[in-house]
């Protein structure tokens, strides 16, 4: 099956496109907007999640988001921004794309963006090691 945002990228599925670069693509959503301006930001380039990313990539689609979210602040009077992804697994994700959702927000949105249960997968008692170790390695 074809991936529906290199659908949009290629210039073969209709999207209402804010911004494109030579790497990164911002466009609406298309199921409709969390807030006014709620966008979604993804490389050109297939990438499934952020384990399958290239670096360049990465790079140009959060700087991407970055712009994007300054863009925000300035022209939708947002006081802020939530940035949203879903990789891999058990993560939600639902469109095998890279991508992230940009969310403006405003003074009383009624919106709710952080967790308010607690994992029920027991707690590893070397956490911080395991971690360190892998990225030190």
């Amino acid at each position: 099956m074809a991936c529906v945002f290199c659908e949009i990228v290629a210039g073969r599925a209709p999207a209402v496109v804010i911004h494109r670069t030579t790497e990164a693509i911002a466009f609406l959503p298309k199921g409709g907007a969390l807030t006014p301006g709620h966008a979604l930001v993804a490389p050109l380039a297939h990438a499934a999640d952020l384990f399958d990313v290239s670096q360049q990539d990465l790079e140009a689609t959060m700087l991407l988001v970055k712009r994007l979210s300054e863009a925000m602040r300035a022209t939708l009077g947002a006081g802020g921004v939530n940035v949203l992804n879903a990789s891999g697994p058990h993560s939600e994700q639902s469109v095998l794309h890279l991508h992230f959702h940009v969310v403006p927000r405003y003074e009383g949105d009624g919106l709710t963006t952080w967790p308010t249960a607690i994992s029920d997968v027991t707690p590893f008692d070397d956490t911080v090691s395991r971690l360190s170790n892998w990225l030190n390695a």
